[in-house]
């Protein structure tokens, strides 16, 4: 065998939202924090993403995450979180894959009927509640970092949409959200398409028209990411969303380039800028319980516990409660002779590149 570069890995899906987890083969790096070794990666180490991420081992919709020993002495693991195009402040569905992955491998002890541990992310500690049966996961309960509402039924320009109205809001990441019902969608699997193309047009609009930087890093800049929102279509949903990624490093201002795929999830963190939404017109109380449905009609369940502050804004402290479950295990490296030792993208399914 002539692979080099070998880590190990666990394949892992949170309510159908792929999410990989590196558990071996890659060496700590420099960084007095999380964040700070999440920069390391993105300015020394990006290969490992792209190797990951992108084909042969990866395809669009992928995510990868790298535990690491975490900076904040309270934590139990650190964890990076990788994206298509981004390394990301923090993740829902990433952080319900890394909290399985650690204690269904036994990286961490599990103990029945609930295992509670606190993982670091970049954009700070997150506390979990893992509930746990017959060495199985069944359900993971995270606390977010604050979420809170920039922006409230704001009009941004559109070209070829026109006047579109949108929320902007942080639940780990920056969000745009927007009614589906505008567009005449529904949220549906055979709409992916359609969506993903019209949130990518939106959200090249809002980083345009409606800058952010979250007051406590103002490294984290900009709207990364967007839902497009609409009534739920199953009895067991107070609302269904479809959250859209970017696929490309792309030029925001050539609509040419705009590509993106579709979390399979509800989307964690956009469950969360939706609450904080929600709260700030006064729809959602604290203590509720909010059932967020994702494209595939798979649900997670959001509460917010309490209010705080973030700079000026008001905000709220959610919880998610989502499951996920291992799909494989692996191995992956590189052949010294491999022309694409970081792998690649082709237009078909990636968009324009």
């Amino acid at each position: 065998m002539r692979l080099t570069n070998l880590v190990q890995a666990i394949d892992l899906h949170a309510a159908g939202e792929h999410g990989r987890v590196i558990v071996g083969g890659v060496l700590d790096v420099p960084g007095k924090t999380m964040f700070e070794k999440m920069q390391y990666f993105q300015t020394h180490r990006d290969d490992l993403r792209l190797r990951m991420l992108r084909e042969p081992r990866g395809y669009p919709a992928a995510n990868c995450n790298l535990i690491l020993p975490p900076t904040d002495p309270r934590a139990d693991a650190g964890f990076i979180i990788m994206e298509q195009t981004e390394y990301v402040p923090m993740s829902g569905t990433n952080t319900i894959c890394t909290a399985t992955a650690l204690l269904e491998t036994g990286m961490l002890p599990m103990r029945e009927p609930y295992t509670d541990i606190v993982l670091e992310a970049p954009a700070g500690l997150v506390p979990v509640r893992a509930h746990c049966a017959n060495g199985k996961v069944t359900g993971v309960t995270f606390t977010n970092v604050p979420a809170f509402a920039v922006h409230l039924d704001t009009p941004v320009e559109v070209p070829q949409l026109g006047t579109v109205n949108v929320d902007v809001a942080w639940g780990g990441m920056f969000y745009f959200i927007a009614q589906a019902a505008q567009f005449g969608l529904k949220i549906s699997p055979d709409e992916g398409k359609d969506i993903a193309r019209i949130g990518e047009m939106i959200k090249a609009a809002v980083r345009e028209q409606l800058p952010v930087a979250h007051p406590d890093n103002p490294a984290i800049q900009n709207v990364t990411i967007g839902i497009l929102s609409a009534p739920a279509t199953t009895p067991d949903a107070d609302l269904k969303n479809a959250a859209i990624v970017s696929t490309n490093l792309f030029d925001w201002q050539n609509p040419a380039t705009w590509t993106g795929a579709l979390d399979r999830s509800p989307c964690g963190t956009g469950t969360c800028a939706q609450m904080a939404v929600l709260n700030a017109k006064g729809k959602l109380k604290l203590n509720q319980a909010f059932r967020h449905a994702g494209i595939l009609d798979t649900v997670f369940t959001g509460k917010l516990i309490q209010e705080t502050r973030v700079g000026s804004y008001h905000a709220v402290v959610p919880t998610i409660t989502g499951t996920a479950w291992l799909t494989g295990m692996a191995t992956y490296g590189v052949d010294p002779d491999d022309p694409f030792p970081n792998g690649f993208t082709i237009g078909d399914i990636w968009g324009a590149v």
